[in-house]
């Protein structure tokens, strides 16, 4: 094998195989560590010209990496800084929310997407407390490859989409919600239980994760 398996930083040891191993390059959680060291990441791991991407950024995190990076962008609502993105050319997914504070989480899951690949379809503010508003918007989400389904609350959407159509169905609880939401475990649980056929779940508010199964199962 021609390319190093990983790169040692002394903080970190770059896997620099991950692409061909699993299609998706690697990516920079960036909760706990220090903006230099994700700029220092991000330069490392851009140098082959993959799409690269940095999750759970802050704008603190972003001016460190355009220093070392110029050609950086930062996606502020899905706080995710990129570099070598490429035109999103297909499979469809569609990203669909309940409401308008799961915006950040899906946004995530949208912005992922992207960078690897798929064309997406953004469907926001559809729940169930006003399901007309799915109804009107149900064309467009037939149309999809793969929905990724984004609710906190009692996360009851997931279900409801399951059920209406034939793609697959990832589920995404968001920690949004009152007191008994449990910062999303309620979702959790209900998008578990749910009797819906081909419905998958992650974690909490885990877009990202999302995204990546979606690219996976459009190939």
């Amino acid at each position: 094998m021609d390319k190093e398996l990983m790169k040692r930083m002394g903080f970190a040891n770059l896997d620099l195989m991950r692409k061909e191993r699993t299609g998706a390059p690697e990516a920079i959680f960036c909760p706990g560590k220090k903006p230099e060291q994700i700029a220092e990441i991000m330069m490392e791991l851009s140098a082959d010209g993959d799409a690269i991407m940095a999750t759970r950024a802050t704008a603190a995190d972003y001016e460190a990496v355009i220093k070392l990076v110029p050609d950086a962008v930062y996606h502020e609502e899905a706080r995710i800084i990129s570099v070598n993105g490429t035109e999103p050319e297909g499979p469809l997914v569609a990203v669909v929310t309940a409401g308008t504070a799961d915006i950040p989480v899906a946004e995530e899951a949208a912005v992922v997407a992207e960078l690897l690949g798929n064309e997406v379809s953004r469907i926001y503010d559809v729940g169930v407390a006003g399901i007309y508003r799915l109804f009107d918007r149900l064309p467009d989400i037939l149309e999809a490859e793969v929905v990724i389904v984004v609710a906190g609350m009692e996360g009851a959407l997931a279900s409801v989409v399951g059920g209406l159509v034939e793609a697959p169905v990832i589920a995404v609880p968001t920690s949004i919600g009152y007191g008994a939401n449990l910062e999303g475990i309620s979702a959790l649980l209900s998008m578990l239980n749910s009797c819906a056929n081909g419905v998958g779940i992650v974690n909490i508010d885990n877009g990202y994760g999302a995204a990546c199964l979606a690219h996976k199962i459009t190939g």
